[in-house]
């Protein structure tokens, strides 16, 4: 007979808890239990039935599949919970009818386009660093940002002791007081931007994230959500496609 376990994290992933590397993490902490007693990472379960629960809750599976674009504010974590009490964007979305997490982050500060889904095989086929996902910033900073400064945020900054990869920087506007680049990086570092903007002397005041893969915030309200189209989810599908090959 053909056995039905799959793997405790994809199990979570599946069924909207969270992307497949934090249902890793919680597994770590213990946070997860099967029939009772706390998993262990590489566990397996039948989701037909094995009891799982997560902090307590029991995990339902999910197969309703849902991916939207939210347009982030600033002031906001991008968390499905904050144990600072913060606003996470989750409460931006109460009204999609399912559980959704974000696909990658923005950080508090930042603003701009944020996929989210409860999908975790799509999330984590986005997010993994071999995917280098296309993501397109419009930065706006403080400091003359010359053609040497440029140079080196192209070619690459140490931050946190390792190099950035290769990336497009460009000037979209100069002002007096300021100036407004674009990046397109292929990697999600922690504020990476910022801390490569840094680096060279030059102070972000405000970071949008505009694209991904392909997939543009357009005009879409600060605040507001809306669901995937076939065009956007087809160029987010054909990332995953890579990823699998």
């Amino acid at each position: 007979m053909k056995s039905n376990k799959i793997r405790l994290q994809k199990h979570l992933s599946e069924s909207g808890v969270a992307s497949r590397r934090k249902a890793e993490e919680l597994i770590e902490q213990g946070k997860v239990r099967v029939n009772g007693r706390v998993a262990i990472l590489g566990a397996k379960v039948d989701p037909k039935r094995d009891k799982v629960t997560v902090s307590g809750k029991t995990v339902i599976a999910n197969t309703q599949k849902v991916y939207i674009m939210l347009h982030k504010p600033r002031g906001y974590v991008t968390t499905v919970k904050d144990e600072l009490d913060r606003k996470c964007v989750t409460d931006l979305v109460k009204d999609v009818g399912v559980k959704l997490f974000p696909v990658g982050r923005l950080d508090r500060n930042s603003e701009g386009l944020l996929i989210m889904t409860n999908d975790g095989e799509f999330a984590n086929n986005l997010t993994h660093p071999s995917a280098q996902v296309n993501k397109t910033y419009r930065v706006t900073v403080s400091g003359e940002a010359d053609d040497e400064k440029l140079i080196n945020l192209q070619q690459g900054i140490v931050i946190d002791g390792r190099k950035t990869r290769p990336c497009d920087v460009f000037v979209a506007e100069r002002k007096a007081d300021r100036t407004v680049l674009i990046f397109i990086i292929h990697e999600g570092r922690n504020r990476q931007i910022r801390k490569m903007c840094e680096a060279v002397g030059l102070e972000v005041i405000r970071l949008k994230r505009t694209e991904i893969s392909g997939v543009k915030l357009g005009m879409l309200p600060q605040g507001k959500w809306r669901p995937l189209n076939e065009k956007e989810m087809r160029h987010l599908t054909n990332v995953n496609k890579k990823e699998e090959n």
